[in-house]
């Protein structure tokens, strides 16, 4: 007895090992790519340093729900295929332990994980989502605030006015100034000398006044453009309000699924519980997959466990675009992709028994 606890302890010491890091090298890899796209827009909506970092732990947090379940996956396979590789696998099944205590350290540690993502999917993830774009609306609308800095691009009112700035002088009077506004398919697009730029007391409406320059107004690809010589050019920019309804799909909260009806938000809460069910089905697969003949090497069923995955989630999210659009009946969900897994397990499981009997099946009596 006291032999089976030290083998568990081993088996989930080195399971718990390679999922962790598997799971934080994925991890890392997509927070890299996060955080450049994080500081991307930052740079361009003049974001506070504070939402910045709070945006990067954010996104981390939101990864974390994704990658766990690939992280199992793979962590079970390099596991077991070191174990079988190095004969350690062999010498327990000698000594008489059964498959039930060499995979019960995996079915607790499955049941944890399973638990741990139902939390952070129904749960953590679409508050996460929310206070996102709730940053994102506070540190965009801040940025309009803070005035004009000389050298950089300045875009205003959504993207529709885009200022720049040479220069500026001590007082605050930009130098060579070029403004471009969009108004539906016209242009106008404006080079001054001198410029003030002043806000209102709510921050919702920016003024330029432009001095001693020229006004271009146009539709691109029309050889009809207008030009306009001023010597003073107020533009007005007003600030669009933040609309309460804006708020992503991914940030609506579960218990508001559960009630929902419309397929785009059904097709959310389908996603958000397929993700745990991801974890025991990839679990369940990583067992037998994980098995490996002798002088096989101790890698060689990864890159099968990253093709069943990829293929695993492609699937999943073609179901969830076909019930957004009403191509798949909204009561089969998400269920018959983890079927078809499960289905793959059996195979994987029941394949070499069969083909072994078949291999070694009697010849016919001679007569």
């Amino acid at each position: 007895m006291a032999l089976g606890r030290i083998l568990d302890r081993y088996i989930l010491r080195q399971v718990i090992s390679s999922w962790l890091g598997v799971t934080s090298v994925l991890l890392v890899i997509l927070l890299t790519n996060q955080v450049a796209r994080v500081l991307d827009r930052a740079a361009e909506n003049q974001y506070p340093r504070n939402a910045v970092l709070e945006l990067i732990g954010l996104s981390a947090l939101q990864n974390l729900a994704v990658l766990l379940p690939v992280g199992l996956l793979l962590g079970v396979v390099l596991a077991f295929g070191r174990l079988y590789h190095d004969s350690e696998m062999a010498a327990a099944l000698s000594c008489g332990v059964g498959p039930s205590r060499i995979y019960g350290p995996i079915v607790a540690l499955t049941l944890v994980v399973t638990v741990l993502l139902a939390w952070l999917t129904l749960a953590v993830s679409p508050d996460a989502a929310a206070r996102v774009y709730d940053l994102r609306s506070q540190a965009s609308r801040a940025g309009q605030l803070t005035a004009i800095a000389p050298g950089k691009f300045r875009s205003f009112g959504g993207g529709s006015t885009v200022v720049y700035a040479a220069s500026a002088s001590p007082d605050g009077e930009l130098q060579r100034v070029f403004v471009k506004r969009n108004r539906g398919n016209r242009y106008e697009i404006a080079v001054a000398r001198r410029a003030r730029h002043t806000i209102s007391a709510d921050g919702s409406l920016h003024t330029m006044t432009l001095y001693d320059g020229e006004r271009y107004e146009g539709v691109p690809g029309s050889a009809q453009f207008r030009i306009v010589r001023f010597g003073e050019n107020v533009i007005p920019v007003r600030i669009p309000e933040l609309d309460p309804s804006a708020t992503p799909l991914e940030a609506t909260p579960t218990a508001t699924l559960w009630k929902a009806t419309s397929l785009e938000q059904r097709a959310e809460l389908h996603w958000r519980i397929a993700l745990p069910v991801m974890a025991v089905a990839l679990a369940l697969l990583a067992i037998p997959l994980s098995r490996l003949r002798p002088r096989q090497g101790r890698y060689s069923r990864v890159w099968i466990a990253i093709v069943i995955y990829f293929l695993y989630v492609s699937l999943a999210s073609a179901a969830k675009v076909w019930i957004e659009r009403g191509k798949l009946p909204e009561v089969l969900g998400l269920w018959w992709v983890h079927a078809v897994l499960v289905a793959l397990t059996m195979v994987v499981i029941l394949l070499p028994g069969w083909l072994a009997r078949w291999r070694h099946r009697d010849g016919p009596l001679p007569a």
